[in-house]
């Protein structure tokens, strides 16, 4: 409390109490996979298609990275996480990545940047402005032609306008070396355009991503394993992988190995769920004996679709065959930003699909159906619709792909609305801010349909008293919060059941 020493009128803030949670993000997908240029093993945020390919490039044939992200934004994704792997091997057999496209700019070695790939120039003239100082001059650096990034007036003395040091800061493309002698002062360079050459030795074809590029390591920061340090991402895909496999790189075991690294990431994670691509070209009768025999995947934090899908490769003009992850991925987001994350992904049609690697009949998805792989489905006049929402879990409390979703957004959203308790007394009225906290969150989700039950009463409760937190649970420091959530699940099989009257009137006893 505040002390008062003098007589007057005094003003006080108070808290209200009331403390209300904010539901997290469920949309937010990662993809790791193969690029033409842009940073390697670094997760860049990317809001829309363009902005895709102006860091990682266009459609590149053979890969599946940037289909399945357009694929995304057209079924209504907003935002997602880029992981590019893969390196460019030089004649000699090491990573180009270490040997960069170079140039002599002054006094200064101009390269480009790991993994940026292009023709890429820089232009020295004059700088931009009415009487720029003497010394300055205007930098541009082009890619295939383009102006991608430009520096209207720096100068080579030392200090914040220096050349080095703003385009080692800024650019995205190329890095400036100094290369006068040590406390020497650069020279300005005269106006010219250079082209970045590779350096004698390097050179060579893209090489294919391998197993250990997709699952990387956590420490290093590498492929999927690095997306430990994004905590928005909900779901992740490597549609690539079967890029790799298509081209050898790894056979049938090795996929299966990959993505149960990825459900191994997700289980540990524990608020993101994998988004599995079955192997190209299988039948439904051969994908159902690697899903048993070879994968043997069982978890809640994973679903598998199948088939693959057809859709028109904008760079092309062709119709081409690919994973359909990405499409899946957007799908999800759709649904959660029109309908909710308690929705079940399903029933929705697959924006960009113009037809299906393999045309399913009934009898087939029920073989799939069962073992949780989630069928695509081409209907007449109803187009092309994703027909399953199930994990690759085996109990039945977690079967349902909204459930498991359901509750990574509460857990989530609980989590980080209640931080405020950290610290705070640990008494009946913390506990009780607590439960009113939580309960109000909750019924907020009930009144959207999120929970089953006729009254809130039905749908959850929320223990927080002398009983969740008996004394040495206290003198541990501890605040312990009981909740029981009843989801709401998918209408999975709509049975309506028919009887024939034997007359005009009447009808069937209850």
């Amino acid at each position: 409390m505040p002390s008062y020493l003098s007589p007057g009128v005094y003003i006080e803030e108070m808290e209200s109490g009331s403390r209300p949670i904010e539901g997290v993000g469920t949309s937010v997908a990662a993809f790791i996979g193969f690029a033409e240029r842009g940073p390697v093993n670094e997760p860049v945020l990317i809001t829309n298609w363009s902005q895709f390919t102006t860091t990682f490039g266009d459609f590149v044939e053979g890969t599946y990275l940037a289909s399945a992200v357009y694929g995304f934004f057209a079924n209504g994704g907003g935002i997602c996480y880029i992981v590019r792997i893969g390196a460019r091997s030089a004649a000699d057999g090491t990573d180009a990545v270490e040997a960069t496209a170079q140039a002599q700019l002054g006094a200064y070695v101009v390269r480009a940047l790991p993994g940026v790939t292009g023709d890429i120039t820089v232009e020295i003239g004059d700088p931009e402005g009415e009487s720029p100082p003497q010394e300055a001059f205007r930098l541009v650096v082009r890619r295939d032609g383009e102006a991608v990034e430009t520096y209207p007036a720096v100068t080579a003395r030392k200090g914040k306008d220096n050349a080095a040091t703003q385009v080692n800061a800024r650019s995205r493309v190329v890095n400036l070396e100094e290369t006068a002698a040590r406390g020497a002062a650069a020279a300005r360079p005269a106006a010219q355009t250079v082209a970045l050459a590779p350096p004698p030795g390097a050179g060579g074809a893209l090489a294919a991503p391998t197993a250990e590029d997709y699952v990387g390591d956590a420490d290093q920061r590498t492929g999927f394993s690095g997306l430990e340090a994004v905590d928005e991402v909900t779901m992740v895909a490597v549609p690539d992988l079967m890029s790799a496999y298509e081209n050898g790189a790894i056979d049938l075991d090795t996929v299966a190995a990959v993505q149960q690294a990825l459900i191994t990431h997700c289980e540990l994670m524990g608020d993101r769920i994998a988004i599995l691509d079955p192997p190209p070209a299988l039948s439904p009768q051969q994908l159902r004996t690697w899903r048993t025999d070879t994968a043997g995947f069982d978890s809640k934090y994973a679903a598998l679709y199948y088939p693959w899908i057809r859709v028109l490769d904008p760079s092309t003009g062709r119709n081409v065959t690919i994973p359909p992850s990405g499409h899946m991925a957007g799908v999800w987001a759709r649904n959660d930003d029109t309908r909710g994350v308690h929705k079940a992904p399903a029933n929705e049609v697959v924006r960009g699909a113009v037809a299906l690697a393999t045309a399913l009949t009934k009898g087939e998805h029920d073989l799939l159906n069962p073992i949780g792989v989630n069928c695509i489905r081409a209907f007449p006049g109803r187009g092309i619709r994703v027909w399953g929402a199930r994990t690759l879990s085996g109990d039945a409390a977690w079967r349902y792909l909204n459930v498991r979703r359901l509750f990574n957004y509460l857990e989530e959203s609980i989590l980080s609305g209640t931080q405020w308790v950290v610290f705070e007394p640990n008494d009946d009225a913390l506990w009780a801010r607590v439960r009113r906290t939580i309960s109000a969150f909750l019924v907020n989700e009930w009144r959207k349909g999120a929970l089953f039950g006729l009254t809130p009463d039905e749908a959850f409760y929320v223990k927080c008293d002398r009983e969740t937190n008996p004394p040495e649970s206290i003198d541990a420091g501890q605040v312990v919060c009981e909740i029981g959530i009843a989801p709401v699940k998918p209408a999975e099989f709509v049975v309506f059941r028919l009887a024939q009257l034997s007359g005009g009137t009447g009808g069937i006893d209850e």
